[in-house]
């Protein structure tokens, strides 16, 4: 994830609690949120995907099947 992103995102919410945001900035800052959570959930059901599950016996049990339609 862009460090960069968070940063503006931060920055942004510090300004929101000290002297408020106009309407340019606004719409900014739920624009780089927006941007964020599909960062995350991108990153998220990579890792998910990722997941490997071995039973006792040595079987692959991956659910992969099992991963939420919503996170697609």
């Amino acid at each position: 994830m862009d460090q960069k992103l968070i940063d503006r995102i931060n920055e942004l919410a510090r300004k929101k609690k000290v002297s408020g945001l106009s309407d340019e900035e606004l719409l900014e800052q739920q624009l780089l949120r927006q941007r964020y959570l599909e960062e995350f959930r991108a990153g998220f059901k990579q890792r998910l995907e990722s997941v490997k599950v071995i039973d006792e016996d040595g079987n692959d049990i991956t659910p992969t099947n099992r991963i939420p339609k919503t996170m697609n």
